[in-house]
């Protein structure tokens, strides 16, 4: 059972009572006659082909408060897009899937590059900024889920208190973030959220003083998480990011757009696994090392467009400051386990502190290299300004693709 604590300036809805799961999905069925909700899932192929998916798919197809499903598929072939289709058969709602690297879909791409209103490159970013085209095409949701393709430990229970606050019309939330307990096979996990965002956030307010915006991050009891839920509204105007700095864009994004009393974040999952990362401690272009790069990066961005004046001593010092405290952080994870009964190896946290710490100054160089760099994707608002037909068009690409293959 959760704490009931109130920790930070984002209210947290906690798991408190163990509520039944049908309980709660009754009124969620309620909710869908005046709330119709959708659930967006951005995928690769090769999640297809993993151990998560189909048991995703089978707990999902015993949903029914749900209107629709909009799945985005990267990396597929021709031949791999007619087998999602099927594979996706056994769900009970109505389900598009975007076939991303389909003709249809990249001709719309090319229209928009040629306006410079397109992704600047693939990843889930982009992907779940298509998925999100469509549903403002569909205007068949009020309220919108999304979520991972490789949850391991996945049951239908994640979506439904996912879901909640923002299904909810007694409830004024635009966005809610979900959090759980990185706990599985006898281990802690979520090493870039414990070893690399909450002791630089520390650092970062340490050495830069008092900030609303790191308050405001360092309140997410895991900020990292891929999974959230929001109003439709909130589409319109969200600036998302195509790198791996996607979950901290988009909290910094809501941060700018809505008052800390319209967010929220719910405790979803008792236990929470999924695909690992590699660390590639040798190479920043993969794993968790361009990960650590793409979140500093966010960060240091968002802090800038507040007035923060960056150089190459304040990252010094701001590298400086992290290790010391992620050095702490790791004793103080290694006691949590071991009073739980769960495995801690220091040698490999220190190693992955030690990474994050040289890729912070990496992030810190680059900031300052590329000060014309622009990260974001243009929001839906400036797309469908530029070019009206847009939604409309990938709307119709979608059902032409499915009615083509299905």
């Amino acid at each position: 059972m959760a704490d009931f604590h109130q920790n930070g300036i984002i209210t947290t809805l906690h798991n408190l009572n163990q509520r039944p799961l049908e309980a709660m999905e009754d009124e969620l069925r309620s909710f869908s006659k005046t709330r119709p909700m959708t659930l967006v899932l951005p995928s690769l192929y090769s999640e297809l082909e993993g151990p998560a998916l189909g048991n995703i798919v089978n707990e999902l197809s015993k949903v029914d408060y749900l209107s629709e499903i909009v799945i985005g598929l990267d990396q597929a072939t021709e031949e791999q897009y007619k087998k999602a289709l099927e594979f996706f058969q056994p769900l009970n709602q109505k389900f598009k899937v975007l076939w991303n690297d389909g003709p249809r879909l990249r001709a719309i791409d090319a229209k928009l590059q040629a306006e410079g209103l397109a992704p600047m490159e693939a990843g889930k970013g982009r992907n779940v900024w298509y998925c999100l085209g469509y549903v403002l095409a569909s205007d068949s949701a009020k309220s919108v889920a999304l979520h991972d393709c490789d949850i391991l430990t996945y049951d239908r229970s994640l979506l439904a208190r996912l879901i909640y606050p923002v299904a909810n019309p007694a409830f004024n939330y635009e966005f809610c973030k979900g959090f759980y307990a990185r706990v599985a096979n006898d281990k802690i996990h979520g090493r870039v959220s414990r070893l690399l965002v909450t002791p630089l956030i520390r650092a970062l307010k340490k050495t830069l003083g008092q900030s609303d915006y790191l308050d405001y991050i360092d309140s997410f009891r895991y900020p990292l998480a891929g999974e959230f839920s929001f109003r439709t509204d909130v589409i319109n105007d969200i600036r998302i990011p195509s790198d791996w700095g996607l979950e901290i864009g988009v909290l910094s994004e809501l941060n700018r757009n809505y008052a800390n009393n319209r967010l929220c974040q719910a405790d979803i999952a008792e236990t929470y696994d999924h695909k690992h990362q590699e660390l590639s401690a040798e190479d920043a272009a993969k794993g968790l090392s361009k990960m650590s790069i793409d979140i500093s990066k966010a960060l240091f961005r968002k802090l800038a467009t507040n007035g923060v004046v960056f150089n190459t001593e304040t990252f010094r010092s701001i590298k400086a400051t992290y290790f010391r405290i992620a050095l702490d952080f790791i004793e103080t994870y290694y006691n949590d386990a071991m009073m739980n009964g769960l495995k801690l190896d220091i040698h490999a946290e220190e190693k992955a502190v030690e990474m994050f710490a040289k890729n912070i100054l990496t992030a810190g160089k680059n900031f300052l290299d590329n000060p014309m760099e622009k990260p974001f994707i243009p929001s839906w608002n400036r797309v469908t300004s530029a070019m009206p037909d847009v939604l409309g068009d990938i709307k119709a690409a979608v059902e032409a693709d499915m009615k083509s293959y299905l």
